[in-house]
């Protein structure tokens, strides 16, 4: 699945980047590397997905949040 379906409120593990190295690297240097735990915090309508990584809130533009897969 990918991270922009995923309803609020639950926690997901990160599988793989579906994008080019800049997309990757761009992920990779804030925290969302495979096998990192994310908890969906808001996920409205056509805006930015709201995530928890670790310590941090992270908002995650919805194109980028479509290249990004979880189970």
């Amino acid at each position: 699945m990918v991270l922009s379906t995923i309803d609020q409120g639950k926690e997901v593990t990160l599988i793989d980047i579906r994008g080019g190295r800049g997309v990757r690297s761009k992920l990779y240097s804030i925290g969302l590397v495979p096998g990192v735990t994310l908890k969906i915090l808001n996920r409205s309508g056509s805006g930015p997905v709201m995530i928890a990584v670790k310590d941090s809130r992270l908002a995650i533009g919805r194109g980028m949040a479509e290249k990004i897969i979880v189970e």
